[in-house]
């Protein structure tokens, strides 16, 4: 699970970077190797996002990106915040779209009559009259500049930095058959229809007039690129879903004044009116009201979830029907919500490893199709003595060379399912992760927050002789108060009052220890019991073992090396565990469980979820035993998922092939994890493996196509089997499969859900 780029260095720091002018992978290749010749600079770029994700040293002015993006042709600007970098790309691509649709629609009404007008006078020699040739010029002319002019401009671009491009190849392909079609208007001799006598579209004629067929092939290439322009702002649509939560002013309650303000001017600890209908402005807590909130930008689910006070609530989702008054504990960019679309949008910008060489293949694609196309011509004029064919033949080999299906292959793939997995609440990391996630044969569960709700109450309290009840929970609560732990949650919730703590320490994995009213006070399992020296009495190990067997997980309570007693919590397993057990082994999967608790819990909630308990079941794990069961595994030959949400699985996840973190879990885990699911429920495990395995056969077809198509056309063309015009056509057919087919990466559907099975055992 390591970067493309080292983003997680002190000394480092990371930017993003619109990037407009791109039309070919080729150019994004071309940006990457710009910024990547500043000193200290290392950036990917993604054509299909028209990103670039730089890392540089602290000390970079981000204006010399800029300068640097600026100086190679392309236009850019610094995008910070990803409420205003989805504002922008999603301005920038809308005013592409209309562009190309102008210039589309320009190009089909006049190469429509011209191409009708050539094949009627191909057709019937007699219906030609004086001067048809220059109405063809008249009709023309349009189409070759102004609706081709984005092909000239990117062409001339690269030729001032002495480079080249897909836009070279057309570029030079509609200027070579244009200055051909004058040269044969002006020169004495017959003049024939670019398409030639009759219906023969596949033979040339001396003398054949080109701008029809100039025509109809600049219509095809708008075509293609509009469509790849809107499917690509149609891809990219779940960033401004992920941020669509129109809140324009927000009502505060500071002091007896309700204050109106912008969302931006929020800080932590504000309380903030949340009306019906209007969207909850930052993370936070309810103090007072009730109310269904649609949770669905975030988890990917329908059915609304009713809070009450002490519920915490997400930022961007919205209240339906009741008055909410929410203290707010995280705010802007700090979010849930934010965090999440960060997750997404850094996902499409990652490039496979796949990608990575047809980027390498694109850029020197264009320079060696150049060759093959002069290659070409001097070989018709060589052995068949013909301008027509020669001309004719390195015309098709420039235009049907195109590498946009090539450059859009995995791009478009991962950029199409990584939005629809957010749409599902999988919100993934990168295209690593997709093809770690298609690998993994095994999956590791955490027990406590995972394969159970995480939210743990004390169902016992069992103290020695002489300690009242009360006091145990009293100590043991006012250490717990500085703990993450779902176990610390639930004693503090258990006790009635607390002290301070001083000297607080968790030690994960096995408890906590602090100073309370003078005394040193340790919660924790058997294992840190033991490492004080502590004995339990037989009587409490007998009833500590029969609270294990009923699945509550048992700590001890010491202070200045006494026993005090034990305490029993019990967390029910999540309704969805047993279901997702069988959902993964129905889809080729072994699942495990991998815990901290003690054996005898860890196998009552196996049984419960469906886990054989003698062969699935990994217990007493510190997190250092976690990583080595990982690695053991992988030393097996396993590719290995771990789905965890403390940050006692932070190591493990890291460890993985593949993590995966439950969203509501710890900072930590989220940020170790590859994948976060945006909610409970744990089928979205299985749903992020099928859709991992349903992109990589899309990336694969795609690439096989692209490939493929890329080594037939080039020698039918060179060889004079397809004339510009078939050329034309077949290069807009390659694109608009490669893109097709990735756009249906968005009708994924999850892996039908298994009926849980009899549990084992």
């Amino acid at each position: 699970m390591t970067a493309a780029l080292d983003t997680g260095r002190a000394d480092r720091r990371t930017y993003t970077v619109q990037i407009g002018g791109m039309t070919c992978a080729a150019c994004a290749d071309r940006v990457a190797r710009t910024l990547g010749r500043i000193d200290g600079v290392a950036a990917t770029v993604n054509y299909a996002t028209e990103r670039a994700s730089v890392v540089c040293p602290p000390d970079t002015d981000p204006r010399s990106l800029i300068e640097a993006v600026e100086r190679a042709g392309y236009q850019a600007r610094r995008v910070d915040h990803l409420p205003d970098a989805a504002a922008d790309a999603d301005g920038d691509s809308e005013r592409a779209v209309r562009d190309l649709r102008r210039r589309l629609m320009v190009a089909a009404v006049l190469a429509v009559p011209l191409a009708d007008l050539s094949l009627a006078l191909s057709l019937f020699p007699e219906l030609r009259f004086p001067g048809w040739t220059w109405v063809c010029l008249l009709l023309a002319t349009p189409l070759v500049g102004w609706c081709a002019w984005p092909f000239h401009r990117a062409a001339w671009r690269g030729l001032a930095h002495r480079t080249s491009t897909m836009d070279t190849l057309v570029s030079l392909g509609v200027i070579t058959a244009t200055g051909w079609s004058l040269a044969m208007m002006v020169r004495d001799g017959p003049v024939e229809p670019g398409l030639g006598a009759g219906w023969s579209v596949l033979t040339r004629s001396d003398g054949a007039l080109y701008l029809d067929v100039v025509a109809v092939v600049v219509t095809f290439l708008l075509a293609g690129r509009y469509f790849e322009a809107r499917s690509k702002r149609r891809a990219a649509s779940t960033m401004r879903t992920l941020l669509a939560a129109d809140v324009r002013d927000v009502e505060v309650v500071r002091g007896d004044v309700v204050e109106r303000m912008p969302p931006e001017r929020l800080v932590v600890g504000d309380v903030v009116v949340v009306r019906p209908g209007q969207a909850i402005p930052a993370d936070g807590e309810v103090l007072s009201g009730t109310a269904s909130v649609d949770t669905s930008v975030v988890t990917g689910e329908s059915t609304p979830r009713d809070v009450e006070p002490g519920a915490a609530v997400v930022g961007g989702t919205r209240n339906l029907d009741g008055l909410l008054h929410v203290r707010a504990t995280r705010v802007g960019a700090d979010g849930r919500l934010a965090r999440m679309a960060r997750l997404v949008e850094r996902a499409q910008e990652d490039k496979a490893r796949v990608q990575r060489l047809a980027d390498r293949v694109c850029a020197v694609f264009v320079p060696t199709i150049l060759l093959v196309a002069v290659a070409t011509t001097v070989g018709w004029l060589v052995l068949d003595g013909s301008a027509a064919a020669a001309v004719t033949a390195g015309i098709a080999v420039l235009i049907v060379a195109c590498p946009c299906a090539l450059g859009l292959a995995t791009p478009m793939a991962v950029l199409t399912s990584t939005g629809r997995g957010a749409e599902l609440g999988l919100f993934i990391k990168g295209a690593r992760a997709l093809e770690s996630t298609r690998a993994v044969d095994t999956v590791l569960f955490d027990k406590t927050g995972t394969l159970t709700e995480g939210r743990m109450h004390v169902s016992a309290v069992v103290p020695v002789d002489g300690v009242p009840a009360e006091e145990l929970l009293r100590l043991a609560a006012s250490v717990e108060q500085g703990s993450e732990h779902p176990i610390g949650a639930g004693i503090v919730a258990a006790a009635s009052s607390t002290a301070d703590v001083d000297d607080f320490t968790a030690l994960p994995g096995r408890g906590v220890t602090g100073t309370v009213d003078g005394r040193c006070v340790a919660v924790g399992t058997a294992r840190m019991l033991a490492d004080t020296a502590v004995e339990l009495p037989a009587e409490l190990v007998r009833r500590g073992a029969a609270l294990e067997a009923t699945c509550a997980t048992v700590v001890g309570v010491v202070a200045d090396d006494r026993l005090l007693g034990l305490v029993a919590l019990t967390d029910e397993p999540r309704p969805s565990a047993p279901t997702a057990i069988s959902t993964l082994r129905a889809i080729g999967l072994v699942p495990r469980m991998l815990t901290g608790d003690n054996l005898r819990t860890a196998v009552a909630v196996a049984a419960r979820v469906g886990l054989d308990p003698a062969t699935e079941v990994t217990a007493d794990a510190s997190p250092e035993d976690k990583v080595a069961a990982v690695r053991a595994l992988q030393a097996a030959g396993h590719t290995v998922a771990l789905v965890g949400d403390g940050i006692n699985d932070a190591a493990a996840l890291a460890a993985a092939d593949l993590g995966i973190a439950v969203g509501r879990g710890t900072d930590a885990a989220i940020d170790a994890a590859d994948i976060v699911l945006g909610r409970d429920d744990l089928t979205a495990v299985a749903a992020a493996v099928e859709l991992a395995r349903r992109t990589h056969r899309t990336i694969r077809w795609n690439l096989v196509w692209a490939f493929g198509y890329n080594a037939a056309a080039v020698p039918l063309a060179a060889v004079g089997l397809l004339t510009p015009l078939v050329a034309g056509a077949a290069m807009v057919l390659s694109s608009v499969f490669v893109v097709s087919h990735s756009l249906a990466l968005q009708r994924f559907r999850p892996p039908r859900a298994r009926p849980a099975t009899e549990a084992v055992g």
